[in-house]
């Protein structure tokens, strides 16, 4: 089982920049596969990036161009750089955790998480 932990998230102005960061507990980190969720008030949780244990790296319409998901498998961390920043991403950014090689877009794919980062930009 791994643990994750966001940090990064905060107050920031439309188009700036943010980077949140995901730690992992687990020593066995590059087996797993990655993604970035987020949550907006009343809304459903939604996928934003996924990197799987390959490299390949998959990103939500709404933020491509503007958000680079990366990880560094000798920190057991992955990265969420995010700029551009507009209102409409505010939101809490979790990190989710799948040990397989296939990289899915839903919630439902991922059985590990953090407990989230907020996110929030102001117009």
């Amino acid at each position: 089982q791994v643990q994750l932990v966001e940090s990064g998230g905060g107050l920031v102005q439309a188009g700036d920049s943010l980077r949140v960061s995901c730690a992992a507990s687990a020593g066995t980190f590059s087996l797993y596969s990655m993604g970035w969720f987020r949550q907006a008030p009343g809304q459903e949780r939604e996928f934003v990036a996924g990197i799987s244990r390959s490299g390949y790296v998959d990103y939500a319409d709404f933020v491509k161009g503007r958000f680079t998901i990366s990880r560094d498998s000798a920190k057991n961390t992955v990265y969420l750089q995010m700029n551009s920043l507009k209102s409409e991403d505010t939101a809490v950014y979790y990190c989710a955790a799948v040990l397989s090689v296939r990289l899915g877009t839903l919630p439902s794919d991922y059985p590990y998480w953090g407990q989230g980062t907020q996110v929030t930009v102001s117009s």
